[in-house]
């Protein structure tokens, strides 16, 4: 049984901390009657969702490391993730100006237990070791508008830049 919970939450023993190789598989009826219905709009999503994470790209401008995509490549932004230098006093005075964030993946896939048998420690990848102390995912979901992305990318920069 508890095998079977973990992998349905993608190998997690508990939150970020993965002892399986997992799934996402924890859908109710509910859910998925819910989910059919929101086939219909997911094309208009999609898109949507496009449109926010490039406005939030052109408002940060090149100051701001933002997640990037290869030449002929495009992204859904399920999150818009930026790096920052100091992440806890970001959130923090993020928090304080209203603005939520998340943190989606703080722990690297080569260290979490399910690979240890690999051999990999800290150290083996320090870019992918140092993004995952620095990431940040600011709000992002189709139903954002310009004047929202507009506080958010405001709130950013007075954040980071004072």
């Amino acid at each position: 049984a508890k095998a079977m919970k973990e992998l349905r939450v993608h190998g997690q023993e508990k939150r970020y901390y993965h002892t399986r190789i997992g799934i996402n598989g924890r859908m109710d009826t509910l859910q998925a009657a819910i989910l059919l219905s929101k086939l219909e709009i997911f094309p208009e999503e999609v898109e949507l969702r496009k449109k926010w994470g490039q406005l939030y790209k052109e408002m940060l401008g090149s100051s701001y490391k933002t997640q990037a995509l290869l030449p002929n490549s495009t992204s859904v932004y399920a999150q818009f993730t930026i790096e920052v230098d100091d992440r806890e006093n970001f959130i923090k005075r993020m928090t304080e100006f209203g603005v939520p964030t998340a943190v989606h993946y703080p722990i690297p896939l080569h260290l979490q237990p399910v690979y240890q048998n690999l051999g990999l420690k800290k150290g083996s990848f320090p870019l992918a070791e140092n993004a995952g102390e620095r990431v940040v995912s600011l709000p992002m979901h189709p139903y954002l508008d310009e004047a929202s992305i507009e506080k958010v990318v405001t709130t950013v920069k007075k954040c980071i830049d004072g």
